[in-house]
């Protein structure tokens, strides 16, 4: 994959047919209102995955009779539920589903967040053709995106470790990975797991491509509201130790990685002040 290449989203959907060699893997935890619509938007892609793994983490009683009916609407065959008896957070919601997916590539989806009809068509074809990518990212839009054709031209470039130390631009509902790929989510992290894997699997030499096209549509703020996004700075401290286990890795020297750690740390400082700003106004 030359850096800088431009694709055709018509060439790259011209070999779409049939099912795609994709589990879908979706964490659930009190997603009665949510879910309904993400998995909504996976059943209506123009190339459906092969299959769908909701793992619930040990919800409450209104999810899970959503998920049964769900698995009704839309048959075992294709859809599978798994339900932990005890809250693990999304790391182990997402390796239970993950270590169970059948296919060649896995692709996350949170039960707040959906996807452009052609998210899945796209990112297969790419990964089809591209047999030394690991994994696959795109851009997050609005609302607006889920009605519209994809652009008729767009760029796919490489996503490296170093650009990866600055900004995470690998949002989960956007990654499609290689089932075989090295690593998993860490088990020991409620916050930061996502960068922490995608920053190990980089370090390790997997290959990741980014997609400057929107496919996924991410419904609430990404941080300043209720739920995980809330906890700044837990998800701060996520962050800081994803970046400090790969200087422990050896992967960046240790000026790189202060120097990611400030960087790290000053965007922590503007979210908690847009934040406050925000929490006033309301």
């Amino acid at each position: 994959m030359a850096e800088g290449q431009w694709q055709l989203s018509s060439e790259l959907l011209s070999g779409a047919g049939g099912d795609a060699d994709v589990s879908v893997i979706i964490p659930c935890y009190r997603a009665a209102l949510t879910i309904g619509r993400a998995l909504a938007s996976v059943a209506a892609q123009s190339q459906r995955p092969r299959e769908v793994i909701i793992v619930d983490d040990a919800s409450d009683a209104e999810t899970l009779k959503v998920l049964h009916e769900l698995s009704d609407k839309y048959g075992a065959g294709w859809l599978k539920v798994y339900f932990l008896t005890e809250n693990c957070g999304p790391a182990a919601a997402r390796n239970h589903g993950w270590e169970r997916a059948t296919q060649t590539y896995v692709a996350f989806l949170d039960a707040d967040d959906s996807w452009q009809r052609e998210k899945i068509a796209l990112q297969f074809s790419f990964m089809k053709y591209n047999q030394d990518v690991t994994l696959c990212s795109h851009l997050c839009g609005s609302e607006l995106i889920l009605l519209r054709r994809v652009a008729r031209r767009f760029q796919v470039k490489p996503c490296t470790l170093r650009q990866l130390l600055w900004r995470n631009c690998l949002r989960t509902p956007t990654v499609m990975i290689r089932r075989d790929a090295v690593l998993h989510f860490p088990l020991d992290f409620r916050y930061g797991e996502d960068y922490y894997l995608w920053l190990g699997l980089l370090a390790t030499g997997a290959r990741a491509a980014f997609m400057e096209l929107p496919l996924a549509v991410v419904h609430k703020p990404a941080f300043g509201v209720s739920g995980q996004s809330a906890a700044l700075w837990r998800m701060e401290t996520g962050e800081l130790r994803a970046l400090l286990a790969v200087w422990r890795r050896g992967s960046v020297t240790l000026v790189t990685i202060i120097l990611a750690m400030s960087w790290s740390l000053l965007k922590f400082s503007r979210r908690l002040l847009l934040s406050v700003v925000k929490n006033r106004r309301v």
